[in-house]
């Protein structure tokens, strides 16, 4: 019999709050290293900055890993449960028709924290764009192309 996580008993009993900062991170399923290809990570950037226009997150700062993403968001009217799903239902779409293929794209379940209202958010933010320069993928963070934060 094949084990599954069971990472979705954590946010059992949990919610999420509009206004309130979190530090979130999914991993691509069986952890391929599909954005090494920068032109679909830039298809997840397009979902990032539509879920910021639609109003539903303000995105504060994200950075696109080989298998996996980070990503610092203030909700704004959606739980958290909400956006995920949007977040990882749209790109999946749109990088499954890139690739000419379907199914999972995504690892179930996604991990989170929620970050104090009084605590200074650049912090995090410096920690999630500085993640290429500790796996050694560049040795400057402007020589990688899938990032941002809000405060540049």
């Amino acid at each position: 019999m094949h084990s599954h996580p069971n990472s979705h008993l954590l946010r059992l009993g949990r919610f999420s709050e509009p206004g309130r900062a979190y530090l979130i991170t999914v991993v691509v399923h069986e952890r391929r290293p599909l954005f090494k290809d920068w032109r679909l990570g830039r298809l997840l950037v397009t979902e990032f900055r539509r879920l910021h226009e639609e109003q539903r997150v303000n995105s504060l700062a994200w950075v696109i890993m080989p298998d996996h993403f980070h990503w610092l968001v203030q909700l704004e009217a959606h739980p958290l449960a909400r956006l995920m799903q949007v977040t990882k239902s749209r790109s999946t779409l749109s990088i499954n028709r890139a690739l000419n293929r379907q199914g999972a794209f995504w690892q179930s379940g996604y991990h989170d924290r929620a970050l104090r209202n009084d605590q200074d958010l650049r912090p995090f933010a410096r920690y999630i764009i500085a993640n290429p320069l500790r796996a050694g993928l560049v040795e400057k963070i402007g020589d990688y192309p899938l990032w941002d934060a809000c405060w540049l």
